[in-house]
């Protein structure tokens, strides 16, 4: 009797196993994109590509006016263009949050809700080149507001504009430009 019920239950898993592997992929959401720009995507792999030909960079760093210009050599492209990447609107939660304008070799994505960091992002395309990425955020809250505009054109320049202001500390004003050699 005890070969019975330990070959019942083994055969019950089994059949729950099998069950359960047949349901349940149809029951798991599918996961999409917008079905708009891969962002993310072309952004990391301009940034291998850019990390591979090591070229120099002339950076310029403003501060409120404050600027100090230096040629340098970028180590981490991901990181140096981690903003535009961060940008990326092409998430499932994000499937119903943009209006999408395509037309010809205009994109863009413009936000329908209010709370969204990533107002507005527009890529112009030539063909299948990307000729630049324009990005607009902003973050506010009863604490502080932050306004950026992120440009990046291949191979040419990438500029970060952000002005932030915070209660009781005041208003900076940041200007990051790379241009590139």
């Amino acid at each position: 009797m005890y070969w019975y019920k330990t070959k019942l239950k083994a055969a019950i898993a089994l059949v729950a196993g099998i069950t359960l592997s047949a349901i349940l992929p149809a029951c798991k959401p599918e996961v999409k994109n917008n079905g708009g720009f891969d962002l993310t995507g072309y952004l990391k792999k301009d940034a291998a590509r850019l990390n591979q030909l090591n070229r120099p960079v002339r950076k310029t760093v403003s501060h409120n006016g404050v600027t100090e210009t230096k040629t340098v050599h970028i180590a981490d492209w991901s990181s140096e263009l981690g903003l535009f990447i961060d940008a990326d609107i092409n998430k499932p939660a994000f499937k119903n949050s943009y209006q999408v304008i395509d037309e010809d070799s205009l994109l863009v994505y413009k936000a329908m809700e209010k709370d969204l960091r990533v107002r507005e992002l527009i890529i112009k395309r030539a063909g299948q080149n990307i000729k630049y990425i324009l990005v607009y955020n902003k973050v506010e809250n009863q604490l502080y507001k932050t306004t950026q505009k992120l440009i990046y054109f291949p191979d040419s320049v990438y500029r970060i504009e952000t002005v932030q202001h915070v209660k009781l500390l005041g208003t900076n004003t940041y200007i990051i430009q790379g241009i590139l050699k």
